[in-house]
């Protein structure tokens, strides 16, 4: 009798065991079918929609306003979160506020800050601060929220810690948030610099690139790696089942898989499967 109850109340346990971490609706950075967009939009598009991907961070293609290309995804199911907007166009953000809003955009992200070189500078992280605090501002008053992607060369060292962290301590958290690249946090801070930030700013970042790194690989401060660097994501050295947990835990509101390989036709469907199982 004892042994049946102990039985019982094992199986009762499983669920807790088998939840899945992963719950965030499936989502694509555009940039991932770069070489697709350019011959068919809505043959892309057929492709996004088959592999269960149900949101798109990115904006309308050329050729089409963002009215029509919101059409396009939403016929498919496919909604549009985020899109992206340049550092240069920050002067201007009330243009990348009415495109935010004819695609139905929650967020606008900016993924990189200009820069000479390899050499990013305190002077051009001062620069940012400045843009995205003022741009900042304005998309909140418009109900957008501002997003800086980072990409790896702002790991330069600065004071106690580097210049990503300048730029989080000095931006106002009212009117800037972040999205964290995982590949590129890795590439520049280390294979553990995702959890760190995470843990360290657990209230500043809203959206993340899912994104794995090759094993084996030694960053730098570039922001940038041959694509062949670019792997599914759980084969390379991103600790997943830390950074997701935290993800959740601190708030992130969406998840994009972003492949910059040449092979993504085959290597996101891999990175479906494994985030599914996790």
């Amino acid at each position: 009798m004892k042994q049946t109850l102990f039985a019982f109340a094992f199986l009762l346990t499983l669920p807790a065991f088998a939840q899945k971490l992963y719950t965030y609706p499936m989502g694509v950075q555009a940039y991932t079918f770069r070489n697709h967009f350019p011959k068919s939009t809505e043959n892309t598009l057929d492709i996004i929609q088959k592999m269960g991907i149900t949101e798109l961070e990115g904006g309308a293609t050329k050729g089409y306003t963002e009215e029509q290309f919101k059409k396009l995804c939403s016929d498919r199911g496919i909604s549009i979160p985020s899109t992206g907007v340049g550092f240069d166009e920050l002067a201007n953000p009330l243009e990348a506020v009415r495109k935010a809003k004819a695609l139905g955009a929650k967020f606008v992200m900016c993924a990189w800050i200009p820069h000479k070189g390899n050499d990013f500078t305190l002077e051009d992280a001062q620069k940012a601060v400045a843009l995205f605090n003022s741009a900042g501002k304005v998309f909140k008053e418009n109900g957008i929220t501002f997003t800086y992607h980072d990409h790896g060369y702002e790991f330069h060292a600065y004071e106690d810690g580097t210049l990503m962290d300048y730029i989080i301590k000095n931006t106002n958290p009212a009117y800037v948030s972040f999205e964290m690249d995982v590949l590129w946090t890795m590439h520049g801070g280390g294979a553990d610099m995702p959890v760190k930030l995470l843990k360290k700013y657990p209230n500043r970042w809203k959206l993340m690139h899912v994104k794995d790194l090759r094993k084996g690989v030694q960053g730098n401060l570039t922001g940038g790696t041959p694509a062949e660097n670019d792997v599914p994501v759980g084969t390379g050295q991103g600790n997943w089942k830390e950074i997701i947990t935290l993800a959740k835990k601190n708030g992130i509101e969406h998840c994009f898989i972003e492949d910059e390989s040449n092979q993504e036709l085959e290597f996101v469907p891999k990175s479906i499967e494994y985030l599914k199982n996790l």
